[in-house]
């Protein structure tokens, strides 16, 4: 069975805009390129006095450019506020995210890691896990979770849940198409050795593709697939 199959329609959930690029832009525009619809649900969005409204316009202008490399069907901008989410009624992350998939009825949940070192990340996962519960008529069949640069692997170890990836997805077609996705997001890329520059995501690329002897890979924690 192929991947277009295995996932079907598939909504993409990200804490802060380029998150789902990082973990997930190759399996985006793979999806796309068979021709499954790909949403993505970009939680927050930069509040002043934290952000300027000028940055913040900025970063989804990248965002728009970034999706329409991969081939999202449509982005939906929660705008729940970045970096503050731990202050934030739970309740009302719930709602928003459970009101999301009943509207699209997804078949494959993409989120961030709960392990992740950011607070937004952890927050989220729990939330769409809520709204992904199995006694609902509709509820994604299959969950992955993802792995996020500067935030997956720069948790406590042994103290926080570790990312050990168990499905792999090969990219090596559309690895360039991630490469130019990231680098839409000149605001938020840094220059290497640091771990969100362009170099840095290809060499995570190759290193997870070598596990499984492929070129290129993204991988994940699965989290639940119900055949």
């Amino acid at each position: 069975m192929g991947l277009s199959a295995v996932m079907g329609k598939t909504l993409v959930i990200a804490p802060h805009p380029d998150d789902e690029v990082l973990g997930a832009g190759g399996t985006i525009a793979r999806l796309a390129a068979q021709g499954n619809e790909v949403y993505i649900a970009v939680v927050t969005e930069g509040k002043p006095p934290a952000f300027t409204a000028e940055a913040t316009s900025r970063v989804k202008a990248e965002a728009r450019e970034a999706h329409r490399i991969l081939g999202v069907k449509e982005t939906f901008w929660l705008g729940f506020p970045a970096a503050a989410l731990s202050e934030t009624a739970h309740s009302a992350l719930n709602a928003a995210l459970f009101d999301l998939v009943q509207t699209l009825s997804p078949d494959t949940l993409l989120l961030p890691f709960i392990g992740d070192m950011h607070m937004d990340h952890q927050v989220i996962f729990t939330s769409s896990l809520v709204s992904a519960r199995p006694h609902q008529e509709n509820f994604p069949k299959l969950i992955l979770a993802y792995e996020t640069l500067s935030e997956t692997n720069w948790n406590a170890p042994y103290l926080t849940p570790s990312f050990v990836p168990n499905v792999f997805i090969d990219i090596a077609d559309h690895v360039g198409a991630k490469i130019e996705a990231m680098h839409a997001f000149k605001s938020q890329l840094r220059p290497p050795p640091h771990e969100r520059s362009l170099e840095a995501l290809r060499a995570l690329a190759t290193l997870r593709g070598a596990t499984v002897m492929k070129t290129a890979a993204e991988a994940f924690v699965l989290v639940r697939h119900i055949i």
